[in-house]
Parts: C-alpha cells; sequence; structure tokens
C-alpha cells in the first residue's frame, strides 16, 4: 500500500511538472495602421447614400436580386456552410458538459461443469446455465481545469461567425454581379438606341444621295458611300445579340431562374438613367462594414483559440465518471435492493514524455496564428485597395461622360451644319458622311460611358462593404 502510494505521488509530480513550461506563447497581432482618409475619393459627398450607388430604382434588378437571394445556389452553398459551422460550434460547447448514457442488457450464459475439475467438495454445485438482467445509466465528464475544451469552443464558434461573414461577402458579390449585369443590359439596350438613331440618319442621306443621282448632280458613289455607313450600324446592332445572350446566361446561372423568367424582368421598363454622388466614407469603416475583413478577424480569434488549446495539452486532463444500475438473474429479483449496482471514479491523464509532440502542436498552432494574422493584414489592406480603386474608377468614368456627353452634343451639331450647307452648296458629300461618322459613333461612345460610370458606382458600393437593407425591406 506504502509503495502504491510512493508510485501515485511520483507520478503527480511529474505531471505537474510537465506544467511549468507555462502559457501559450504571445504572438504580437497589432492592428494594421490606416491613413485618415482615401487618397482618391475628391469628390465624395458626406450625405450620399450607399443604396443609391446601385440601381435600385431599377425593377429588373430589384426582382432578379431578391431571386438571386432567395434561390441563388451560391447563395444557399454559403448558408449550408453556415449551419455546418454552428452544429460544430453546438458540438464543441457540449463537450463541456458531463456525457450521460444509459444501457439495458441480458445475457445468458452456459458453462460446462468439467471445466470446474472433478474432485469438488461434495455438496458445491454450478449452475451451468445463467441468465443476468441488467440497466446502467453512466456519466462521464471532464471539469477542463485548465481551460482546453473551453478554448476549444471559443475558436469553433469564432468559426462559425467566420462561415457567417464569408455568407455575407458572397452574399454581397452576388448583388453586386446581379448589379452589373442589370446595367450592362441598359447600357446594350441605350447602345442600340443610339445605333438606330444612326441608322435613321445615314438612312436620309442615302434618300438625298439617291435623288441627286437621278437628277444627274451627283455621282452614283455618293449613294454608295451613304449606304456603307448605314450598313456599319447595322453591322454594330447585330453584334449586340451576342451581349445580350452573355448576360442573360450570367444571370441565369446567379439567380437559378429559367432564361425566359430572366428575359421577362429584364423587358421591364428602365427607370430614367443617373449617375448618384459617391458617398464619404472612412478607412476605419471597412474593419466594421467589409465582410472579408470581419471573416478574417474571426479566423484570427479562431487560431488564437487553438493555440491556447495546444498549449493546454501539457496540463493534466482529469475526468469523473460515475454509474448507477441494476443486476439480477432472474427477471423477478430486477427490483430488489440487492440489484442496485453502482461505480464511481476519477482518472487523471498527465503527459510524461511525449518526445516534444505536444510541443510540435503548440509550434504549429503559433505558426497557424501567425499565418491568420498575415490573412487579416492583407483583408484590411485589400479592401483599402478596393476602396481606393472604386473611388477612382468613378472620378474617372465621371470625367469620360462628361467628356463623351459634350463630344456627342458637338458632333451632333457638327453633322447639323454639314448637312445643311451641303444643301445650300456650300459643302461636298463626302464632308457631310465624314460629319454623320463622326456624329454616329459619338452616341454610342456615350452611351457606353454612362454605362461605365454606373458600374464603377457599384464597384464602390461592394468595396464600401455594401448594405442589403433596401433590396430586403423592398422584397
Amino acid at each position: 500500500m506504502k509503495r502504491s502510494h510512493l508510485l501515485l505521488t511520483a507520478a503527480a509530480s511529474l505531471a505537474v511538472s510537465a506544467c511549468v513550461a507555462g502559457p501559450a506563447p504571445e504572438i504580437a497581432t497589432a492592428p494594421p495602421p490606416l491613413p485618415q482618409s482615401y487618397a482618391l475619393a475628391i469628390s465624395a459627398d458626406e450625405t450620399a447614400s450607399l443604396d443609391a450607388l446601385l440601381p435600385v430604382r431599377d425593377p429588373a434588378f430589384m426582382a432578379l436580386s431578391r431571386a438571386a437571394l432567395d434561390s441563388g445556389p451560391t447563395i444557399l452553398e454559403a448558408a449550408a456552410r453556415v449551419e455546418s459551422a454552428r452544429a460544430r460550434a453546438r458540438g464543441s460547447g457540449a463537450n463541456r458538459r458531463p456525457s450521460i448514457s444509459a444501457d439495458a442488457s441480458i445475457a445468458g450464459t452456459r458453462t460446462n461443469p468439467a471445466q470446474f475439475g472433478s474432485n469438488l467438495p461434495s455438496g458445491i454445485a454450478f449452475d451451468t446455465e445463467q441468465v443476468s438482467y441488467g440497466a446502467n445509466i453512466s456519466a462521464v465528464w471532464d471539469p477542463d481545469i485548465f481551460g482546453r475544451l473551453r478554448a476549444q469552443e471559443r475558436s469553433a464558434l469564432s468559426l462559425s461567425e467566420a462561415a457567417g461573414a464569408d455568407a455575407a461577402a458572397i452574399r454581397l458579390s452576388v448583388i453586386a454581379e446581379v448589379a452589373g449585369a442589370v446595367i450592362d443590359w441598359r447600357t446594350v439596350s441605350a447602345r442600340e438606341d443610339a445605333l438606330n438613331e444612326d441608322v435613321v440618319a445615314a438612312e436620309s442621306l442615302v434618300a438625298l444621295a439617291d435623288i441627286r443621282e437621278r437628277a444627274g448632280i451627283a455621282p452614283g458613289f455618293d449613294r454608295v458611300r451613304a449606304e456603307t455607313a448605314a450598313e456599319v450600324s447595322r453591322s454594330r446592332i447585330a453584334g449586340l445579340a451576342s451581349e445580350r445572350a452573355r448576360i442573360v446566361g450570367r444571370l441565369v446561372a446567379l439567380t437559378a431562374q429559367s432564361g425566359q423568367t430572366v428575359r421577362g424582368a429584364l423587358g421591364q421598363s428602365a427607370p430614367p438613367a443617373g449617375t448618384p454622388a459617391a458617398p464619404a466614407s472612412t478607412p476605419s469603416t471597412l474593419l466594421t462594414s467589409r465582410p472579408d475583413v470581419q471573416a478574417a478577424a474571426a479566423r484570427l480569434a479562431a487560431s488564437d483559440a487553438d493555440l491556447y488549446a495546444a498549449a493546454a495539452n501539457r496540463f493534466p486532463q482529469f475526468s469523473l465518471s460515475a454509474a448507477l444500475g441494476l443486476l439480477a438473474f432472474d427477471i423477478s429479483d430486477v427490483f430488489d435492493d440487492d440489484a442496485i449496482v453502482g461505480s464511481a471514479a476519477g482518472s487523471l491523464l498527465a503527459p510524461l514524455f511525449d518526445f516534444g509532440r505536444i510541443q510540435a502542436q503548440i509550434d504549429g498552432a503559433a505558426a497557424d496564428k501567425r499565418a491568420a494574422f498575415q490573412s487579416y493584414r492583407g483583408a484590411v489592406f485589400t479592401a483599402l485597395g478596393d476602396a481606393e480603386t472604386a473611388y477612382g474608377l468613378v472620378a474617372a468614368a465621371d470625367q469620360e461622360f462628361t467628356v463623351a456627353t459634350r463630344e456627342q452634343a458637338s458632333a451632333a451639331r457638327a453633322a447639323e451644319l454639314a448637312d445643311v450647307r451641303f444643301r445650300a452648296g456650300l459643302s461636298n458629300f463626302l464632308t457631310v458622311l465624314d460629319a454623320r461618322r463622326v456624329a454616329d459613333s459619338s452616341g454610342e461612345r456615350a452611351a457606353a460611358a454612362r454605362g461605365r460610370a454606373e458600374r464603377a458606382r457599384v464597384l464602390l458600393w461592394q468595396a464600401l462593404g455594401g448594405n442589403e437593407g433596401r433590396i430586403d425591406s423592398d422584397g
């Protein structure tokens, strides 16, 4: 007895000696420094709305974005991943609580009396056939003295938050893609309208050239050149069909709707075109508004908890167990007092010589935390870069649209004056065709420039963290 006591004391001493290694190593994760403002957000408006950057007045966008959020495969997959992460977090929390189980059994045994020998004292007999009836309730609990299970639960909860942030980022990305596709569709329609106007103008020149040719005052070459200008515009109109096909195909994939449904939504009347002002924002708001930054921060928190859990493996693990049950060899004796059986136990498991296994786990967890911190820094600076790019694109696209609009007005005026001078005999037909060619291309360029300005605002909406409130409230 004394020897066993000494052995137990020695084992406990060695186990406690394993604790001197100390807590998890500290990994510096200082927040990355942020600039005070965006370098390219020169024309940002404090009163502008983030929601207004999306085409929320367009019924096609509202219908298709709600369809994508409700039934889009990408959205539903992300939602399933969130549920999976939450289930794992609930499982980690349940590990900290006792595990209680119950069992019942009926067992029959038959023994050969010869196994006990033939020289048994007289009067002693064995029941060679026996049936036992048993039922037990047992419980096992780890009190988690050193916090290993608590750290694992914190890690699982942080990963659940990261999955939720990932799902939010996917939702914003899908909304932005739908918005871009709708804007592209409206832009193609505007370009087609401009090209149709070009065809009408070219056909009027064809008619004028034909009259002059029949009158013998102009060569037939003038009519051919006018017809060529009209065919150029018709060819460009025909090329727009492929762009529409690509837009519809992308929206089908995003919304899980049929092509007919998508085209029906896009066929709704477009609202008046507009380019709202860009809202002002500070770089620090990205830390709370960008889902990808939030997800990276949650994963950093999870890696910190994993490091703590790995370090806790240095310490002993205690467990308490108890069982209460019934055991009888006759069904009528199951509820007798003598049939009650039970047990209670406590156990300790401590590392003595693991030859560096636990330290290797700690080193790996520390490296994972450093990687998670760099991933978080990368997400922060990616967000800053996206915002800078988006603000710059908005400014550049607005400038392009302004210049393209002025070009369109100037080219239309020049074509009108050239036509007047030609009819008055002050200029030749080639001058009219050149002026008309410039006016024709300027109308399509202005429509495309407007589309790029609207698309740049969608990129800014996504870069600043987006907001689903307007879409959800209208749904």
